[in-house]
């Protein structure tokens, strides 16, 4: 059963008078309960098909589908409305808010709900938990290492239990020991709590971790990669 069903897309950005073609009738289904990463030099469209089945972005030609949905149809409105409840963000840099500390940070997202207060504070509780920083929760941004940052980022992309999570080289700013532990923990979000995930990396230690791996190149598709054994080093 596949999430995600992207039929024929083409993304075009428009740069003063120039059409720059970024995708290029690129087809790919993600089966529910993936782990996918989307490898391919600077410039492949490897982002800009990740932010495209995020709804950040739309196509300008094609469809992408996901949960049978055609979110690439939806008013922008609908389309905010379908992220905040459906999409799991993680970046590169963490985008934390430096004044507000863990807790807080994570529960932002929930904000968005219609969950009591009570209820947030259990869901963000949760969700620190799963990323181990519980005890972490009264502390600022600047008071955690890149690692820990990290961990209460992701935190804070399960904390409405999305749909799909997105990362965008989720271990690009971290050391090897940090960026292990997060790999880590997004195979067992996978693995554990048969979470979909997509990540665009750069890094092939990364990718060994998912079950698939799909490499783009000038905006086309060159390399399909299924790996079932995926992640089993540990």
């Amino acid at each position: 059963m596949s999430l995600v069903d992207i039929r024929d897309v083409h993304k075009v950005y428009k740069r003063d008078s120039f059409d720059v073609p970024v995708l290029n009738g690129i087809s790919v289904s993600v089966p529910k309960g993936d782990f996918l990463a989307l490898m391919g030099p600077s410039g492949s469209g490897k982002t800009t098909l990740l932010n495209l089945i995020a709804g950040i972005d739309r196509p300008t030609r094609g469809k992408v589908i996901v949960g049978e949905k055609e979110i690439s149809a939806f008013s922008e409105t609908k389309l905010a409305a379908w992220r905040a409840t459906n999409v799991g963000f993680i970046f590169q840099m963490y985008n934390l808010i430096p004044v507000l500390n863990a807790a807080d940070n994570v529960e932002l997202p929930l904000l968005l709900t219609k969950l009591s207060k009570k209820e947030r504070r259990e869901h963000l509780e949760t969700a620190l938990n799963v990323v181990g920083l519980a005890d972490r929760m009264t502390y600022f941004p600047r008071q955690l290492s890149g690692g820990q940052e990290q961990r209460v980022a992701i935190a804070r992309a399960i904390v409405t239990d999305p749909t799909i999570i997105v990362a965008d080289e989720p271990t690009g700013d971290l050391d090897a020991k940090s960026a292990h532990e997060i790999l880590d923990l997004l195979h067992r979000l996978n693995a554990d709590f048969q979470k979909t995930i997509i990540m665009v990396t750069h890094d092939p230690k990364a990718a060994e971790r998912a079950n698939h791996v799909l490499q783009l190149d000038k905006g086309v598709l060159v390399e399909s990669e299924r790996r079932d054994s995926a992640g089993s080093h540990g």
